[in-house]
């Protein structure tokens, strides 16, 4: 590469294309839209799915399956990773898991799973915890602690009026 070339094909100020000027500039004529159809106009623009007449592709293929987009996201780490980053006697909390770098991204819910080893003692704290992991740090002499997660949404329970609690007995 010599000098003169580092900065070939860039145009940094480059000029507007100057359409409907004559068959000369190669722009002429119909300015690059075509003979006819809706495309020719101005202001016109189709949405990116747009495919003309035919049954569009989103609409061919079929649908299957159910997405819940208010389930909550859970996490899992296994014990044994757990237990190789962890110290004897340490507290082991989401928080702790997100500061050593275990548990990123965006998630509601931790869940320790039952795989690899535990020689020490810890102190687990999560959401969930499955049954072997359980028994896994119990047999090496830890605790475990269930942090409760959001509330579960009762169905058919109407919430208390707040327009009956504000009466004084000079009122009734």
């Amino acid at each position: 590469m010599r000098l003169h070339d580092v900065n070939k094909g860039i145009h940094k100020n480059r000029k507007r294309l100057r359409v409907g000027r004559g068959p000369g500039s190669g722009r002429g004529k119909t300015s690059g839209r075509g003979h006819k159809g809706q495309g020719q106009l101005a202001g016109w623009s189709a949405a990116a799915i747009f495919e003309g007449a035919r049954m569009p592709i989103i609409r061919q293929i079929p649908k299957r399956g159910f997405h819940n987009r208010f389930a909550r996201t859970v996490f899992a780490v296994n014990i044994g990773d757990i237990a190789k980053a962890f110290p004897a006697g340490a507290e082991v909390t989401p928080e702790t898991l997100k500061a050593a770098g275990m548990a990123g991204g965006v998630w509601d819910e931790l869940k320790i799973l039952g795989q690899g080893e535990v020689t020490h003692a810890l102190l687990v704290s999560a959401h969930r915890l499955s049954s072997q992991a359980r028994e896994k740090i119990l047999a090496a002499g830890g605790k475990v602690t269930e942090i409760p997660g959001p509330a579960a949404v009762v169905k058919g329970q109407k919430k208390s009026s707040q327009k009956g609690s504000h009466k004084t007995p000079a009122t009734e």
